[in-house]
């Protein structure tokens, strides 16, 4: 019934298997790619035909984590897999920017490539053999795909490389870095890093495309076995049309490119357009369309001639010139930190908010729940390249900008523990022309120092462009949006004084060479160290106060038996600290306690309140309470976050009080003196003893009670000594019994006492 072909390798310490034939059988390439436990299923379909006016290349990629494959149920209303999650998006992504640049230019066939997570390990990462089983599936399909691509993901720790390393590898090492490449070049790079040095990064890629060499010749393998017969393609030859254009108009290009300012420059290429409109007026629909495409080939020969030529780039400056830089901090009033950094024709208005735990970010996915404190997001308008387009959600492409920032960024931040903040960034790009993402990352670096974030060291991004011509290459610095369309690569390199944090790259012909990524690196460290000057003009450290608008937070630490008490049942205790202080409680499992406000005082009055539910009373020392219930016989008084104490009414005030309504209402402020506890933790205390305008100690004015009559008389035999020190003289037993002396009549009480039991009436005496 199946026809099935296998092939098998080991791989980083696994078996890779890659599998075809059983599943998916109608789809034009199905591959079943496990490693480890973890197993992901791949299908790619393309359309048989072109729709009519079609001019690119429709190449979907959608990568999709089913729950069921960690024997998980999705969380929330809905218990299905829903919209793609941000972490889909950014797999999609990963595995369409390597194999998109291996079609060749003019197939515009309409292609899917669905991969679904089936089974998952806990330890494997599905997203590298999603991509592996990706590039197999493409092989086995027949289309024009000039693979295969590996892909492998590596670690750096203690100056050895890892290959595809656990979790918990990835967590104690110092590099998260994913490289995709064919037999001879990388196609694309993603990375976060703890400041690699330029040689230890370069040497990472390397290892990983050393590393994925065995996954391209299994691939190759399947294919021998089980690949479809591959498509017949015809590519026209435009060489006449290209020509005949180029006679018309190129001239008109070429004075175009040498106008420096991008408004300007798109008006004169319009006209130059509008000039050779007329030469295929008269031809179908089809035509026109291919004129207008070598009417942008045309525009790429000339822009890049003139930069292998003469060094001489669009806007004038050389390969290695940064454009000028401009950042701003402080630049909204409200928002806890801002900044509005312009670089040239990009410019990105960033913003800092900083929350309490509650405003963490909860991630579902295949390893469980998680929570977030850092997030960024990047927003790109389409005003800021000067276009009418879509406003709305944000698209694949400011998702993964935003992430590319974000891994710039997080490595440099301070740990919880320091910095107990939710962070959020904001970036609203407001002009583009060249790399924004990279706008995000300075931008944002300024927005945090200027919030209040310890970062460990600032941190910028430059943009890296290349064209290359058979043997001839010029690595190009912080590349225009031009230079980004019409070159060759897009080389994105983020980090500090110190190293790099991030570094992305993404390449639009058959790969690039160790030589000029090393020499792409190096120019990048200097970019780097230029615009970090730049950046340091607006701010040089991390300002020592927060913004009067931002919440405060202090840290404190409570015994984890005492955890219950300050929550309360049901919550009860903790949400009248919250109702009644207006600063926001937040309790860890481990006993610590975060209080945060945006005014000092109400903290102080939450920390108050829990350092009194934990604190026990000390005898002799003076609190402030208040009345919460009256009896006959005295007040209690909550005077010790949720502890009460019983002021007796002779404890009230040195005069004889008849009633304690007459001197005392329900509600009322108080200060007391902790005089006793006794073993069953009640505890006893005393007004009188206190001023209760200024709450200072005062003397004991009261009189020393009489020693009760008889109690100086000699004790006589066979009696009770009639004093009161307790002692006994119980004499000779008589007939069996004790000797207790005559009956005496028992005196009056003092007065004020009630016969209650001495813990509660203070007579102990």
């Amino acid at each position: 019934m199946f026809n099935i072909a296998k092939q098998s390798i080991e791989w980083g310490g696994r078996t890779l298997t890659l599998e075809t034939g059983r599943v998916a059988r109608q789809a034009d390439g199905a591959v079943l790619a496990t490693y480890g436990e973890t197993v992901v299923l791949c299908a790619v379909t393309a359309a048989k035909s072109v729709k009519e006016g079609q001019d690119f290349f429709p190449l979907t990629v959608h990568y999709q984590e089913k729950f069921s494959a960690a024997g998980r149920i999705p969380g929330g209303f809905f218990k299905r897999e829903r919209g793609a999650t941000e972490h889909e998006t950014l797999t999609s992504r990963l595995i369409d920017r390597p194999v998109r640049p291996l079609f060749p230019e003019g197939f515009y066939n309409e292609i899917n490539v669905i991969a679904q997570v089936l089974s998952y390990d806990g330890e494997n990462e599905a997203d590298i053999v999603a991509m592996i089983a990706a590039s197999a599936a493409l092989t086995l399909s027949g289309v024009p795909f000039m693979g295969p691509i590996g892909g492998a993901r590596v670690g750096f720790q203690d100056g050895e490389y890892q290959l595809n390393p656990t979790k918990e590898q990835l967590k104690e090492g110092r590099l998260d870095l994913v490289v995709a490449g064919t037999h001879d070049a990388v196609m694309m790079v993603e990375s976060e890093a703890q400041e690699l040095s330029e040689d230890e990064m370069l040497g990472a890629v390397m290892f990983a495309h050393k590393s994925i060499q065995p996954v391209i010749q299994a691939i190759i393998g399947l294919a021998e076995k089980a690949a479809k017969e591959p498509w017949e393609l015809k590519i026209a030859d435009d060489s006449d049309m290209l020509a005949n254009i180029r006679r018309e108009v190129g001239a008109d290009i070429e004075a175009a490119y040498r106008i420096t300012q991008k408004a300007a420059r798109v008006a004169a290429l319009s006209d130059a357009k509008a000039k050779a409109k007329p030469l295929y007026a008269e031809a179908d629909a089809a035509t026109q369309q291919k004129a207008g495409k070598l009417f942008k080939k045309l525009e790429g020969e000339i822009v890049r001639g003139a930069i292998l030529k003469h060094g001489q780039r669009i806007d004038g400056r050389d390969t290695k010139t940064v454009r000028p830089i401009l950042g701003e901090v402080g630049f909204l009033p409200r928002t806890h930190g801002s900044a509005l950094f312009t670089r040239g024709e990009t410019q990105a208005i960033v913003s800092t908010t900083l929350g309490t735990a509650d405003s963490e970010q909860m991630i579902d996915g295949l390893d469980g729940l998680k929570y977030e404190r850092f997030m960024l997001h990047y927003n790109f308008p389409p005003y800021s390249v000067g276009e009418v387009g879509r406003f709305g959600a944000p698209g694949r492409r400011e998702i993964g900008h935003g992430k590319l920032a974000w891994r710039a960024l997080h490595p440099m931040l301070p740990t919880k523990e320091e910095f107990p903040y939710t962070i959020r960034l904001l970036s609203d790009i407001t002009e583009s022309n060249g790399s924004s993402s990279m706008a995000t990352v300075c931008g944002g670096s300024l927005a945090l120092m200027d919030a209040g974030v310890p970062l460990k060291r600032p941190v910028a991004g430059i943009a890296m462009g290349l064209i290359l011509e058979g043997k001839d290459f010029a690595v190009l610095s912080d590349i225009l949006g031009d230079e980004d369309h019409l070159g060759d690569m897009d080389f994105k390199v983020a980090g500090t004084s110190e190293g790099i944090t991030s570094l992305q790259m993404d390449i639009k012909i058959a790969g690039i060479t160790e030589e000029i990524m090393k020499v792409a690196l190096a120019q990048a460290k200097d970019g780097r160290a230029h615009i970090l000057g730049e950046m340091a003009k607006a701010i040089t450290e991390t300002r020592t106060e927060m913004s009067a608008h931002a919440p405060r937070i202090e840290t404190m630490s409570v015994p984890k038996d005492k955890i219950r008490d300050i929550i309360g049942t049901g919550g009860k205790v903790i949400r009248e600290i919250v109702a009644t202080t207006g600063a926001k409680v937040d309790i860890e499992d481990d006993g610590t306690v975060k209080i945060a406000s945006s005014d000092l005082d109400k903290i102080e009055a939450a920390r108050q309140w829990i350092i009194g539910i934990i604190a026990e009373p000390e005898v002799g020392k003076i609190y402030s309470g208040k009345v919460v219930g009256m009896p006959e016989f005295g007040a209690f008084v909550n005077f010790l976050g949720a502890k009460d104490g019983l002021v007796h009414i002779s404890e009230i005030q040195n005069e004889r009080v008849q009633k304690v309504s007459d001197v005392l209402t329900e509600g009322q402020q108080v200060k007391v003196k902790v005089i006793g506890v006794d073993d069953r933790g009640k505890v006893k205390l005393s007004m009188r003893l206190v001023d209760q305008e200024t709450g200072e100690e005062l003397p004991d004015s009261r009189p020393p009670r009489e020693p009760r009559e008889g109690g100086d008389r000699p004790r006589r035999e066979g009696g009770r000594d009639g004093g009161r020190d307790g002692g006994r003289d119980r004499g000779p037993r008589r007939d069996g019994g004790r000797d207790r002396g005559p009956r005496r009549e028992r005196e009056a009480e003092p007065e004020g006492d009630t016969g209650l039991p001495a813990f509660l009436t203070g007579n102990d005496d």
